[in-house]
């Protein structure tokens, strides 16, 4: 038997014979697909800036492109799945992100390059939006956390996939062809979206999002400026940009900052992937602990590890360089994932407003996810290394401790009720 109710304007809904699972199974992929195309170009930073001629500011710009087209438009990808639900926006958002990967397989300037990329911007919102407001549909209490943990471990294996496989396996394949390997992920996400078309053509999928649709609809403007007024919104959304500046910019970077101490392309590829298997490890068990007495706690354990890893990652070799790319994926799991799950979860947002609340949330999120890598582009390419943007990267998470820390105090004093 379902129980089906209406909470707060959204459909929450539990499915006792775990057919909610499935549907997060289907995010998962989607996600999966997402991680792999994000990561994707940072194997092959040598020969697409051999092929097209890329200096390392621009291929920073490059790498930071879809996140400058994201900032706008993740609040409008959140009132486009309130109005035409989360079954047709997460796929029209695989199908656009598919598309950048085809595209960046065919440009032959950096101009191209850049469209390429910046097409990712497009769709990235709308999983990145449709996603929390499944979880808010299909699970409720505890269980969100971990459905959240769950379904964000997909970039993170996606990630491990681009990174691991591209200069080991499929570029020895391909013949050291890199517009074959950017055509191959954008096949995968043409797969997963076919995967979710079939599965959103469920009955219970159709009903999910009936619900959801034919709840009372407000202004986006009015809700934007209702949920900014709250103070701990604020600061968390403050913090999503230092986050994001922190992982976007070793993300992208992290397989040249690894090269630059003397590593293949190819172990450079294998030590990336320490920090996305860690972290996979950590978005499973971090968020389900991150219950609502201990989250600003766990915050503020996570920030204390971005900042020890900035210091560790400047080490040439050794034990100190693991120690430090392992706690970039402690962080790197679970930053995002628990303060997002602190904003949906603040008082006066709620499930009808959980869309709108997650667009607002990436849309400030990219504002680091763009200038974290043009950042680290340009002061490697000012200085000619990556400590001094080490030290930019130790300055930002030392930013989001005291956000953290301020979280936690104003949670004690009531100013977050």
């Amino acid at each position: 038997m379902d129980d089906t109710s209406q909470v707060g304007g959204s459909a929450a809904i539990t499915e006792p014979d775990g057919f909610r699972w499935v549907v997060l199974a289907g995010v998962w992929l989607v996600y999966a697909s997402f991680g792999m195309i994000v990561v994707s170009l940072a194997p092959l930073v040598p020969h697409i800036m051999a092929d097209l001629s890329i200096g390392h500011t621009m291929m920073g710009a490059i790498f930071g492109a879809w996140q400058l087209v994201f900032i706008f438009a993740a609040i409008p990808s959140g009132a486009l799945i309130d109005r035409i639900g989360v079954r047709r926006g997460i796929l029209l958002g695989t199908l656009a992100i598919a598309l950048s990967a085809l595209m960046r397989g065919f440009a032959s300037n950096d101009v191209m390059m850049l469209f390429a990329v910046a097409v990712f911007g497009i769709g990235g919102p709308i999983i990145s939006t449709g996603a929390p407001k499944v979880v808010s549909q299909w699970f409720k209490g505890p269980e969100r956390g971990l459905a959240m943990g769950i379904y964000i471990t997909g970039p993170a294996i996606g990630g491990i996939l681009a990174l691991s496989l591209t200069n080991s396996v499929l570029m020895p394949f391909f013949e050291q062809n890199w517009r074959a390997v950017q055509w191959l992920w954008a096949g995968c996400a043409v797969v997963t979206g076919l995967i979710w078309i079939g599965l959103a053509m469920h009955p219970r999928m159709r009903e999910a999002d009936n619900i959801a649709l034919t709840a009372p609809k407000v202004s986006q403007i009015r809700v934007v400026g209702e949920l900014i007024k709250i103070p701990a919104v604020r600061i968390l959304l403050l913090m999503s940009a230092g986050i994001f500046t922190f992982n976007h910019g070793l993300n992208n970077w992290l397989p040249e900052i690894l090269r630059a101490k003397n590593m293949s392309p190819v172990m450079a590829g294998y030590w990336a992937t320490i920090p996305t298997i860690v972290g996979i490890a950590g978005s499973l068990l971090i968020p389900r602990l991150a219950t609502p007495e201990r989250r600003y706690a766990m915050l503020i354990v996570l920030c204390l590890s971005a900042i020890l890893a900035t210091l560790l990652l400047r080490a040439e070799t050794g034990i100190m360089l693991a120690f430090g790319l392992i706690l970039q994926g402690v962080a790197r799991s679970s930053l995002m994932t628990v303060s997002m799950l602190t904003l949906i979860e603040t008082p006066k947002i709620g499930e009808a407003r959980a869309a709108t609340a997650s667009g607002m949330f990436f849309s400030a999120a990219e504002v680091g996810g763009a200038t974290g890598p043009l950042m680290l582009g340009s002061i490697h390419a000012a200085s000619g290394g990556f400590q001094a943007g080490m030290t930019f990267l130790t300055v930002i998470t030392c930013l989001l401790l005291v956000g953290a820390i301020w979280l936690r105090t104003a949670t004690r004093s009531g100013m977050v009720r």
